[in-house]
């Protein structure tokens, strides 16, 4: 004859029971969750300072669409066939879009590093290459509506063509790619502020300003054209001068070639500081 379980252990089976169910039906992390809140949040820190972060580049680079085209133009009637006003919108553009890919993400990854919200990021059940893009989307935003923005005004302003519209679109992929990666690997690397705008200040800009924005290499005497070549800048400035005027100071192939070849070292570069937590992990 069985005996009845006493009354507590069958409802301490029961809680426990209970207890199994809970916990097997608790949802599982869901990374592409993350992966879309933590972009969300990029491009809102974007949002927020938009007088900063768009409305001044959008300010200055038309400023030099005036001064220089409009002013110079009474004296430098064409360049490579175009009116000068027109031949400098796609560098000034591309000048624009570089900066605010890098200055985003570059700066965002130094002030979560600094502020430690960035442990937050790599304590979340997120896999290496979903913080990367994560981090780098506010970039992207920033950079492309930038463009768009200088693209709607100038274009009416200065008349520039828009000849290889899958060439200029397969451009700015790349220079949005090239520069918010390296952004993020001086986000990464940067101990002060300084080292941020060091780059941008001393390495970036200057290297646009002799790539090819305001005059065609080839009005340049021997040496200084070939040491132009050498400016990796000049390359990503002839592949959007090419989707706007469709023409370039050197072969398109070679243009689009050596941007994506330094688009892809940049972004394994950074892909490789996640993934190894070089510098990201305490």
């Amino acid at each position: 004859m069985s005996r009845s379980r006493p009354v507590s252990t069958r409802r301490s089976d029961e809680r426990d029971s209970k207890c199994g169910a809970a916990v097997t039906s608790r949802p599982r992390p869901d990374p592409w969750r993350g992966l879309l809140w933590l972009s969300a949040r990029e491009c809102i820190r974007v949002i927020k300072l938009w007088t900063q972060t768009m409305l001044a580049p959008v300010v200055s680079s038309l400023l030099f669409i005036l001064v220089f085209g409009l002013s110079l133009s009474t004296r430098i009637r064409e360049v490579a066939g175009v009116e000068y006003v027109v031949f400098i919108v796609p560098g000034l553009i591309a000048m624009a879009m570089a900066q605010a890919a890098y200055s985003n993400n570059s700066s965002s990854i130094f002030q979560a590093r600094s502020d430690r919200y960035l442990n937050d990021v790599l304590a979340a059940p997120m896999r290496p290459w979903q913080m990367h893009i994560g981090l780098s989307v506010g970039g992207a935003f920033r950079s492309i509506v930038i463009g768009i923005a200088l693209v709607a005004l100038a274009v009416p302003l200065t008349g520039a063509p828009l000849a290889r519209i899958p060439a200029l679109a397969l451009a700015i992929v790349l220079l949005v790619i090239l520069f918010g990666a390296l952004g993020v690997i001086v986000g990464v690397y940067a101990e002060t502020f300084d080292h941020h705008t060091f780059v941008n200040n001393i390495l970036i800009l200057p290297l646009t300003f002799v790539g090819g924005v305001f005059y065609p290499i080839d009005i340049l005497p021997s040496p200084w054209a070939e040491i132009s070549h050498a400016n990796p800048l000049f390359y990503v400035v002839n592949s959007v001068r090419y989707g706007f005027l469709g023409q370039s100071d050197v072969s398109v192939v070679l243009s689009f070639s050596v941007t994506a070849v330094m688009a892809l070292v940049m972004v394994f570069w950074a892909q490789w500081l996640f993934t190894t937590g070089r510098r990201l992990k305490p």
